[in-house]
């Protein structure tokens, strides 16, 4: 069986932002935050594109998720960041939440 570290009390709780044309990076990111204990808060991965009502609905939602983290994780290849990644961002900080990268 393979080795799984012991999940504290209140595991940290870290929201996944970065743009949705890296599911792959960020399915990665939540898979290995999930194993390192976290619970991993993530954007809603969809099979078309949004509306632009729609996507204000995501967008407002994902804020919430980032009210309810402990920190905020941003997956950026090649440090590529977009518009809304850059907003979530600034939310973040603005709220006092940590916010780290993953580059690759």
């Amino acid at each position: 069986m393979p080795y799984s570290p012991p999940v504290p009390a209140r595991p940290e709780v870290v929201c996944i932002c970065g743009s949705m044309r890296f599911r792959a990076e960020m399915r990665a990111a939540i898979s290995g935050l999930t194993m390192a204990g976290a619970i991993v808060l993530a954007p809603t991965e969809l099979d078309s594109a949004p509306s632009e009502e729609e996507k204000a609905v995501l967008d407002a939602l994902h804020l919430r998720r980032i009210d309810l983290a402990d920190r905020v994780v941003v997956v950026a290849p090649d440090g590529y960041i977009g518009e809304s990644t850059r907003r979530e961002i600034a939310y973040a900080r603005r709220h006092g939440k940590p916010v780290d990268a993953i580059d690759r």
